[in-house]
């Protein structure tokens, strides 16, 4: 970890997961510091790489990409030559959400979010299985998705 999280720290953190755009002087008061110090430990958690950056939480499916799936990738051979190019095409296609490169029997998960079910067939056809190091694909369709909205330290 970069560093020892203290109380402060922490509820700054549940804070600004929950409104990222919260106005300092409001976070100060939830969090019971002036606001000078409120604005100082943001900076600190940003410089220490803590805080990565604010972002607009977008729903995928309200712009017209309401089908999610995960595809699970085999590369053969596995070497940096194949994964990084793989890596590539990958983070760049409009459909992707995310990327994991994984242990175990397969090499990568990608998220993607397609309009509909013949859009991910043309996907998983025209795109990824005429890739030569793709050895095995399997397609998974998500239900429904939750996240952890507050991300806290290990204990």
């Amino acid at each position: 970890m970069k560093g020892e999280l203290d109380s402060v720290d922490l509820a700054i953190l549940r804070e600004l997961q929950n409104d990222a755009r919260l106005p300092n002087k409001d976070l100060a008061a939830r969090v019971g510091v002036a606001p000078s110090t409120a604005l100082e430990r943001v900076r600190g958690l940003r410089a220490r790489g803590i805080i990565t950056g604010f972002r607009a939480e977008v729903d995928v499916s309200e712009l017209g990409r309401p089908l999610h799936a995960l595809l699970a990738l085999r590369v053969r051979p596995h070497t940096s030559q194949l994964v990084e190019p793989l890596r590539a095409f990958v983070l760049g296609l409009p459909e992707t959400i995310a990327l994991f490169h994984t242990a175990g029997p397969d090499d990568f998960l990608v998220h993607v979010a397609v309009p509909d079910a013949d859009h991910l067939h043309r996907l998983v056809l025209e795109k990824f299985l005429v890739r030569q190091e793709i050895f095995h694909l399997q397609t998974t369709l998500i239900f429904r998705t939750e996240h952890q909205p507050i991300q806290r330290p290990a204990t």
